[in-house]
């Protein structure tokens, strides 16, 4: 099971950010990037959902000022890439760094607008040159694709384990499945979850 990170290891680089007043306006706390700041691996996923604010630790970026820090997706996503065999050595952050909410819903998360990706791709940008990772793993549609932009694939799945080089970032990218639908999706891949780890583990030790 993977361990609760360090809050020490929170990147705030921009406390109280308010780029995006929608954002600012819905979201309890700034999910920042965790982590080993010089990791041979930076995982991204798209922006925090709303989270659980009665949980015991795991309550989510929303609520803990951390990326990949949910219940479920937080803990499935540690969890696979320590089955990798880089515990202690990833970094987790996400495209956009607040909750997005639904106007009249404020504990439904939507997807992010194109301006608000634009608005947190410096703060990622700032992510990448710092931990200057080997490998930037994106979890999903959204993440792969708010990552990659035009360079990313028409078919997600059909890229998912096949790593791209990007020139925006100057980092080799490897698509990877959302940890919310990693049972659903593994099977349909071909993959069991020791198969996957193992595929996952292969293709960073390669670039590594």
């Amino acid at each position: 099971m993977a361990e609760f990170p360090d809050p020490d290891s929170r990147n705030a680089l921009e406390p109280g950010c308010d780029r995006c007043p929608a954002l600012a306006a819905c979201r309890e706390r700034i999910a920042w990037g965790n982590g080993a700041h010089d990791a041979d691996v930076m995982v991204v996923g798209e922006a925090p959902a709303f989270g659980d604010p009665d949980a015991e630790q795991w309550r989510g970026g929303n609520w803990t000022g951390m990326a990949y820090t949910s219940l479920h997706s937080g803990r499935t996503v540690r969890d696979v890439f320590a089955d990798a065999g880089f515990a202690g050595n990833c970094y987790f952050t996400n495209a956009v760094k607040c909750f997005p909410a639904v106007e009249d819903d404020p504990e439904t998360n939507r997807e992010p607008t194109a301006e608000e990706r634009a608005n947190c791709r410096t703060h990622l940008r700032t992510e990448i040159r710092q931990v200057d990772p080997a490998m930037v793993a994106t979890t999903g549609t959204h993440a792969t694709r708010s990552v990659l932009g035009e360079e990313a694939p028409e078919s997600f799945l059909d890229s998912v384990l096949d790593p791209v080089e990007t020139s925006d970032f100057d980092a080799v990218v490897l698509p990877l499945v959302h940890p919310s639908y990693q049972n659903v999706w593994l099977p349909r891949l071909g993959y069991t979850r020791e198969e996957y780890a193992a595929a996952i583990r292969d293709r960073i030790a390669a670039v590594v």
